[in-house]
């Protein structure tokens, strides 16, 4: 069962909303809805509909485990823009910065070296003032 079982769309973007804002934190959602235009409004409502409010709000796994599932999978398919602001949002789901290293360094077996590389460069950027 999913915490969303039942719920209308509208009730499902408010719930996606909260629990967007709790992962990447208010200024980071704030900055994404001003920038939010006629042509990306249909995207940004599906993102808090179903990334936030299905999938981030299931039951099967707790925070911490879907951000180190979500920077694994960022950096094994390349997806660099998105891996600082998860990286960010990992400490605020409770993960340590040395626990963001072990995931980088995981990545580098099973998504190759030059993969981990990179992760390693923009995760050491988006947590300089961790360390």
């Amino acid at each position: 069962m999913t915490t969303n079982e039942g719920l209308s769309d509208a009730e499902r973007w408010e719930q996606g909303m909260t629990v967007r804002r709790q992962v990447l934190g208010d200024e980071h959602v704030d900055n994404s809805i001003a920038n939010t235009t006629e042509f990306t409004a249909d995207f940004q409502d599906f993102i808090t509909r179903v990334a936030w409010g299905d999938l981030w709000s299931r039951h099967g796994l707790d925070r911490r485990s879907r951000s180190i599932a979500v920077i694994t999978s960022l950096i094994a398919h390349g997806h660099h823009e998105e891996l600082a602001m998860h990286c960010r949002a990992a400490l605020r789901n409770g993960l340590t910065v040395e626990e963001i290293k072990e995931v980088i360094i995981q990545s580098a077996v099973y998504s190759g070296v030059p993969a981990a590389n990179t992760a390693f460069r923009i995760a050491s950027e988006a947590l300089a003032d961790e360390f």
